[in-house]
């Protein structure tokens, strides 16, 4: 069995995430060389992604497990090491430290909020530690992060223009979006006000304190502008507030959110099922029926893993898949070998150990993941996904569609 050893700053932070999946957090067993590859997971464990991490650290501990039982990579052994980046860039900065200057990883895999990616992203680049994440920012792929870096998120004005393009399916003619300061709320805002005008529909904005125990005076100047939906775009803790004075302000139009925000937490926390009645929740799909994703499943214990674990485990396959090609396990050999692992032509394969398998026999690969296909521009962007569409009915999320 593969295991994660977790820092001591995540252990205690982890605690209940850890009795619930004991298999992430044990140490690493016997059987390991002398000279292991170290990889990393850098996941919100606590704050507003805890809902999120423990379950990415447990699909990238999967991957690791499976290949050390298939003899490893390069004949060593994969240690992978969890930490907690709190959803704190400041807490996510010293987990990054210890990770690059103490553990000596080679990758960090799987951070989530944008805040923390844009903060641990120059101490990677610098030190040529592989980095790949879920964060959607524009910004993230902007910085001079010299190859060092891919995110398996699709951008955030990918992101944004198809959220527009649903406000429009949905027949509006006035959306109004309510959005705490982050690093894509000014793409946000230039995103819809490019795309919703094409429909017929205006568009108009706040940005809030996500600190606030109450959001009623924002709310009372959004509803001035008579919006046919409002985009509730912050974080789940601020979420729930921002739903409930919406409902009792007696707001009857429709609320989309993205699903990282409003989902079975917001609704287990809200406590009333008529204030999340109705609200429509965007995602980017993962590859639901693929190979990888069954793997995922069963790997979670979850019948519907959400897009941030399959990514991780898209993460994990690939930059094993990289030292493969490169037959070396630094984050510059990850840097210039992880785009072999989805060659046009190549093998199809939906696991890290059938893809070094054909590696290390001379064949190319073409990676299906979890997540999709995980193809990059030269950015570090993924290059397209769908995403997946849902409204809450009676307490539960009901697929609208997928496209």
């Amino acid at each position: 069995m593969t295991k994660i050893r977790i820092g001591r700053r995540a252990a205690l932070a982890g605690g209940v995430a850890a009795l619930a999946n004991p298999a992430v957090v044990r140490a690493q067993g016997s059987g390991g060389t002398a000279n292991p590859i170290k990889l990393a997971t850098l996941t919100p464990l606590t704050g507003a992604g805890g809902p999120y991490g423990p379950v990415m650290a447990k699909a990238a501990a999967s991957v690791v497990e499976e290949v050390n039982k298939a003899g490893g990579v390069l004949g060593r052994r994969i240690v992978l090491v969890s930490e907690d980046d709190q959803t704190n860039p400041e807490a996510a900065v010293r987990a990054a430290r210890k990770l690059i200057d103490v553990d000596k990883v080679s990758a960090i895999m799987g951070t989530w909020a944008s805040s923390v990616t844009t903060a641990v992203a120059p101490l990677c680049w610098e030190s040529k530690t592989f980095l790949c994440t879920v964060s959607g920012a524009d910004s993230i792929t902007l910085l001079p992060h010299q190859g060092f870096l891919i995110r398996t998120q699709p951008n955030s004005r990918l992101q944004v223009t198809r959220v527009g393009e649903f406000i429009l399916s949905l027949g509006a003619k006035k959306a109004f979006t309510m959005i705490p300061q982050t690093p894509f709320t000014q793409s946000t805002f230039d995103t819809l006000n490019q795309v919703l005008p094409k429909g017929g529909c205006t568009h108009q904005s706040l940005i809030y304190d996500d600190k606030k125990t109450t959001y009623r005076t924002e709310v009372d100047q959004a509803l001035r502008t008579s919006p046919d939906v409002i985009l509730a775009n912050g974080y789940t803790p601020d979420t729930v507030v921002l739903l409930k004075d919406l409902y009792r302000a007696g707001f009857k139009g429709k609320i989309l959110g993205f699903a990282y925000s409003i989902n079975q937490k917001l609704v287990d926390q809200v406590g009333q099922p008529e204030v999340v009645e109705g609200v429509y929740t965007f995602a980017p799909s993962p590859a639901e029926g693929s190979g990888a994703y069954e793997k995922v499943k069963a790997a979670t214990g979850s019948a519907n893993p959400d897009p941030y674990t399959c990514q991780v485990y898209d993460h994990a396959s690939l930059v094993l898949m990289a030292m493969a090609s490169a037959k070396a396990a630094t984050g510059e050999a990850i840097k210039e070998n992880i785009r072999k692992a989805t060659v046009s032509g190549g093998k199809v394969v939906d696991n890290a150990v059938d893809g070094i398998k054909e590696i290390m026999a001379g064949g190319k690969v073409d990676y299906a993941g979890a997540s999709g296909p995980c193809d990059f521009d030269e950015k570090g962007d993924i290059l397209d996904c769908k995403f997946r569409y849902d409204q809450i009915k009676a307490g539960k999320f009901t697929l609208v569609k997928i496209a």
